[in-house]
């Protein structure tokens, strides 16, 4: 049996659509039941681990459909911890701010560039992806975190994707 720690807003949001808990269960070949601030997953050893991947992810801020894109083994999970590089609290909202971008805009393009889900929740800004969609993600964000502005940022990220993008094409042919 593993037992997944989310926040107890995430844990409120599961319990009140159990119909999502259940799905991810039958997905995954679990069974899934909620107890407080735990998630119980039990199965077999690889059906637990996919479960509870795809909890911890969606209690990182990422909708359930875009947690159990980590069903495919090509994607995975990936989350800087912003309290590691920052110790107050408003150092860590405005690195939030900047993540996010005005109505949500850095986020969505980065999204966009990358094809990696990002998910800025509590003091993490978390992905989901390919490695290559992660890694390019993580370039911009990291970039952020360093207080480089937003367009050095991009152009790293558009950089590292088209690295990655002739990379695949050589591996190819």
């Amino acid at each position: 049996m593993q037992h997944v720690y989310i926040t107890k807003e995430r844990i409120r949001s599961l319990s009140r659509d159990r119909k999502e808990l259940a799905r991810v269960g039958k997905l995954c070949g679990c069974s899934l039941n909620i107890d407080d601030d735990v998630v119980h997953v039990e199965g077999d050893a690889y059906n637990e681990f996919m479960a509870k991947n795809i909890i911890y992810a969606y209690g990182r801020g990422f909708d359930m459909a875009d947690a159990e894109r980590l069903m495919d083994d090509r994607n995975y999970f990936a989350s800087i911890d912003l309290r590691q590089s920052f110790g107050s609290e408003k150092r860590i909202k405005q690195v939030k701010a900047r993540v996010i971008g005005e109505n949500g805009r850095t986020k969505k393009y980065i999204e966009q560039v990358t094809g990696a889900k990002v998910s800025v929740y509590g003091d993490t800004v978390s992905f989901i992806g390919s490695n290559e969609a992660v890694s390019e993600a993580e370039t911009a964000v990291n970039a952020l975190i360093e207080g480089r502005t937003h367009k050095t940022a991009y152009e790293k990220m558009e950089a590292a994707h088209r690295r990655n993008k002739a990379a695949a094409h050589d591996v190819r042919f």
